[in-house]
């Protein structure tokens, strides 16, 4: 996703991430600074990162995200914005999926491939010995919009808490 002066390489649209959400992509910015804020519309966390100056330059951050955080919705939004010279700079905002609050422990996540025969509640039943597949639904809301109904050689998240 990109504007005209900020790319976001990192995360990308409805990416999965922890409580320490890292940032990456290529920028400029008045006096090299962007302003990272995420929130969901109940808690809101802003931080900061250094990019170029004068010319479009890679960045890398990342924003703390505390354990004690008030997320109502595991959907989070991610602002990145030059706003240090003008509070109407250029800013780019994306969607994430926050694992913590879709499983309790959030630690990552693995890929699996759907094969014939699967569903949420048998993919839930490998994975977590229950069927509770609701952490899975969530991690996926994007590519899942009916429960009843995955796709053969879907590539599906599932969120671990687990090392």
């Amino acid at each position: 996703m990109s504007t005209q002066n900020i790319i976001i390489q990192q995360p990308q649209p409805f990416d999965l991430v922890g409580s320490d959400i890292l940032i990456a992509g290529i920028a400029v910015a008045f006096e090299g600074t962007l302003t990272i804020n995420v929130s969901e519309g109940h808690d809101e966390y802003a931080s900061f990162t250094t990019v170029g100056s004068l010319a479009l330059k890679q960045f890398q951050g990342h924003i703390a995200i505390p354990a004690t955080n008030s997320f109502q919705l595991s959907r989070l939004f991610v602002r990145l914005a030059d706003d240090t010279g003008n509070e109407d700079g250029p800013a780019i905002t994306i969607p994430v999926l926050f694992g913590p609050k879709i499983l309790p422990g959030y630690t990552g996540y693995r890929n699996y491939t759907v094969v014939s025969g699967d569903n949420l509640t048998k993919i839930a039943q490998s994975e977590y010995g229950n069927n509770d597949f609701q952490p899975i639904l969530q991690a996926n809301q994007n590519i899942i919009s009916d429960p009843n109904l995955i796709l053969v050689g879907q590539t599906l998240r599932i969120p671990r808490n687990d090392t």
